[in-house]
């Protein structure tokens, strides 16, 4: 496959090869002219002042367009407003005007007879004030445009997991967002530079004097002619070869890192949550709205234990659920007192920064700037014996200076929720903690965090879609579609009796249908196969939903069903066969089945009538 690419990549290289050829040539036809030039005639103090006046003008007003240009940039890139639009084409046409017109505009503001030039006595022309005012109209765009396309880019999840964090949004922008930012800002920075630097028809419109280096070049060109313009030309050349160098130079070295890592620490006698015993009385209730296009959650839940899980589909609405909970997402039921409570605090009114929670998105938010250490030490109250505990817990120890791009898949996931267990919070949100991970790695864990949830006080609210992972890491379920509530209570009640097919399908729950009763001891499915059961106190004709477990049904020479197999599975290394009777499909342990896996076969089945069992339809 290597060569077919080489060789469908080569025209594009030598067309990028025709473009270097043809913007390198200039530089190169000026060598012979070195030996021409007329060094004796150069005015070198005339020379080196347009220098100086060129790098300090373009400095100020790089300066003024850094100042300016990130926060308008930040604006036009997050911004919702009307008009913004409109701003953001405005600021961009200096780009498109030949400069002599921009000059010519500037003139209109700031020339000698305007409001503002009357008002500051004409010293905003011919003057240095007079070259910065027209190299930042000029240059300005080149910052904005790469600052605006650079806050475009930074996913907003890392504010939000720095928020969780307990971060104010001003600390978040200037420790997240800018340095993510900050290379692509860097790059429009030194363009403006460049730019201001080398601004030649709007500074010679608005301030002729005193002489830039372009004005100076355009001046000694028009009396002296080319011969003079060799030595003109090398500070440029110079300036320009340093811009180079500095523009692809990468500097290697690394902040300190505020998590130290022993790995010779006694591990058994850190407790990472060992502030939390006074949090055991804590509930978490919520009831959370949002309307979102065509879509719209409306769930409300008040569970009675600490350890709750969320099931659904994909875009049901349960990750929004905890976006609302973590205060991320506005709630539309914030009109309502308590919309969001945690015990006695109704975290409805707080901002995220404030609710001292700890927070794993879907997609992780790791800092791409920060290394694994740093990302443990960014909470505003981080534990560093915590983060130490977790790094050698989650096997994180030996990769505290690797940044999130020097991580695998599963590794970021790790890190991701080393950081939210290393704070001491009341509230612990986990957005599909385990997705990405080995089985292995992910039964590991998820008997770590089992552990943890025994060993802690705090409420932990798991989304997922594994009903295993929500089984073994809750006690209470709440499972939504479509933005609205299918069940909800105890784990062992919604996975014993669900409410409807629906549910039992999410919950991958086997052998379950609806049907009528029919009479004492018996219930007929939508197939019309007669069940044995203990309907107990359902009454006749009642609709009801029912449920035949793995060893009541049995294959038996003179059984009273007559089915065939209809095909076999594989759930956690155990094989199953799935039965059909009377359209009825039942799976049965494979090992139950003393005959060949032929679905040619009539075989005879017994149901043990103490193994169904029957509860009130949803719709009944």
């Amino acid at each position: 496959m290597t060569q077919p690419v080489q060789r469908a990549a080569r025209p594009l290289w030598w067309l990028g090869a025709l473009l270097a050829v043809y913007l390198c040539a200039p530089f190169l036809a000026s060598i012979p002219q070195i030996g021409q030039a007329d060094w004796a005639n150069v005015d070198w103090h005339a020379t080196w002042s347009a220098v100086g006046v060129s790098a300090g003008s373009a400095s100020v007003a790089a300066l003024v367009i850094l100042v300016g240009g990130v926060p308008l940039g930040y604006w036009l890139a997050r911004s919702q407003a009307r008009g913004v639009a409109l701003l953001g084409f405005v600021v961009q046409l200096p780009l498109a005007l030949p400069p002599l017109t921009s000059g010519i505009l500037l003139l209109f503001l700031l020339g000698p007879y305007s409001p503002l030039g009357l008002l500051f006595n004409g010293a905003l022309t011919d003057s240095f004030t007079g070259i910065v005012l027209a190299e930042t109209f000029v240059a300005a765009p080149f910052l904005i445009v790469a600052a605006r396309s650079a806050f475009a880019a930074v996913d907003p999840v890392y504010d939000d997991v720095a928020a969780t964090l307990g971060h104010h949004a001003v600390s978040r922008f200037f420790r997240v967002t800018l340095p993510i930012a900050w290379p692509a800002i860097r790059a429009g920075l030194a363009l403006a530079w460049l730019r201001a630097f080398g601004e030649f028809g709007a500074t010679v419109m608005v301030a002729y004097h005193p002489y830039s280096l372009p004005v100076y070049t355009y001046v000694v060109f028009g009396g002296q002619g080319l011969p003079a313009m060799m030595p003109l030309l090398l500070p440029t050349l110079a300036i320009a070869v340093v811009c180079a160098v500095l523009s692809v130079y990468s500097r290697g070295a690394r902040a300190t890192l505020a998590v130290s890592v022993d790995n010779g620490d006694e591990l058994t006698a850190i407790t990472p949550a060992a502030t939390a015993h006074d949090l055991a009385d804590l509930r978490l209730a919520f009831r959370a709205k949002r309307h979102l296009g065509a879509f719209t959650l409306d769930v409300a839940w008040q569970p009675q234990t600490r350890r709750l899980a969320i099931i659904g589909p994909s875009g049901s609405g349960k990750s929004l659920a905890l976006r609302i909970i973590a205060g991320l997402e506005a709630n539309d039921a914030a009109l309502s007192a308590g919309t969001v409570t945690l015990g006695a605090t109704d975290l409805g009114v707080l901002p995220p920064e404030r609710r001292q929670i700890g927070y794993m998105p879907q997609d992780y938010g790791l800092f791409p700037h920060m290394t694994v250490a740093q990302q443990l030490a960014f909470p505003v109250d981080a534990d560093a014996a915590s983060a130490r505990y977790w790094l050698a817990h989650l096997g994180l120890d030996t990769l505290t200076e690797r940044l999130p791009r020097q991580l695998s898949f599963g590794q970021r996931q790790r890190v991701a929720l080393a950081r939210a267990l290393t704070r001491h919070s009341p509230l612990l949100l986990f957005d599909e903690p385990f997705a990405a991970l080995d089985t292995p790695r992910r039964r590991k864990l998820q008997q770590s965090l089992r552990a943890l949830q025994r060993e802690i006080a705090a409420v932990t609210v798991i989304v997922t879609h594994d009903p295993d992972e929500a089984a073994l890491l809750a006690d209470e379920v709440l499972v939504i579609e479509h933005g609205r509530t299918l069940q909800v209570g105890p784990i062992a009640e919604v996975f014993a009796r669900p409410a409807s097919l629906r549910v039992a399908d999410l919950l991958g729950l086997h052998n379950i249908g609806e049907g009528v009763v029919r009479g004492a001891g018996e219930i007929e499915t939508a197939g019309g196969l007669r069940l044995p059961c203990s309907t107990g106190t359902l009454a006749d004709g009642s609709r009801v939903m029912w449920r035949v477990a793995p060893r009541a049904l049995r294959a038996a020479p003179d059984g009273r069903w007559a089915g065939r197999i209809a095909g076999t599975s594989l759930r956690h290394g155990d094989r199953y066969v799935t039965i059909d009777l009377a359209g009825e499909l039942f799976d049965i342990p494979a090992d139950d089945l003393p005959f060949p896996d032929d679905s040619a076969l009539t075989l005879r089945f017994e149901i043990d009538a103490g193994g169904v069992t029957a509860w009130p339809s949803q719709d009944s």
